[in-house]
């Protein structure tokens, strides 16, 4: 993509050197000379605008459906609606985790961007809060043992999130601080994917186990 930017700039710069050359001929009234040099150079930009505009739309389109890898889940049956859950973060951090029900669930604290600001680079930024159990039956939701394990710390350096409260929306770049959750069955063997879009927490199931439960859901 960059090779492709740099490419329309030199045919840009060409096209602004011909129309220049173009200006100069006309002055020393050499009339055709001149628009041949300006009909090149005004097909030169015309080409590396149209071309710009395409790679820009197909940019949009990239940085907006980018997905970054959150966490991976995986879930061992130890008894009835009891499950050992191995949680694995992109740093190689593990966490395991004592759960009880039928379905698990990942919260998340997300900052997330305005477009202008995900076409410059910057994408979402998340913070995991928590991981927890969750019955399907509302009764038993009520009544049967919860469990829920914390998963955010102390966080070193710049804290974006309070960053973004203290300097109202940056200055335009911010479009909304709100937490996001994503919750699907446990089940012996299963494995499952959370990403992050630009919007939120996406889960995925990871191998058959987990697809077969998504079945049963």
């Amino acid at each position: 993509m960059i090779v492709l930017y740099c490419l329309l700039t030199v045919i840009a710069a060409i096209g602004v050197l011909m129309l220049g050359a173009s200006a100069a001929r006309l002055r020393r009234r050499r009339r055709f000379a001149a628009a041949r040099a300006g009909t090149g150079g005004g097909l030169c930009l015309a080409l590396a605008l149209l071309a710009g505009a395409i790679l820009l739309n197909l940019h949009t389109y990239q940085r907006l459906s980018y997905e970054q890898p959150v966490a991976g889940l995986r879930f061992v049956a130890v008894g009835d609606q009891h499950f050992q859950a191995a949680l694995t973060t992109p740093d190689a951090r593990l966490r395991l985790a004592d759960m009880r029900g039928d379905e698990w669930q990942l919260d998340a604290r997300v900052l997330k961007w305005q477009p202008l600001a995900n076409l410059l680079g910057f994408d979402a930024l998340f913070r995991l809060e928590r991981l927890s159990g969750r019955y399907r039956d509302i009764e038993a939701e009520n009544h049967r043992p919860r469990s829920a394990i914390a998963l955010g710390g102390e966080e070193p350096g710049l804290n974006a999130f309070a960053l973004a409260r203290r300097m109202p929306r940056w200055a335009g770049l911010v479009d909304a601080e709100y937490g996001s959750a994503t919750y699907l069955p446990m089940a012996d063997g299963a494995a499952y994917d959370i990403t992050l879009t630009q919007s939120g927490l996406v889960a995925r199931p990871a191998n058959e186990a987990a697809r077969a439960a998504m079945r049963r859901w």
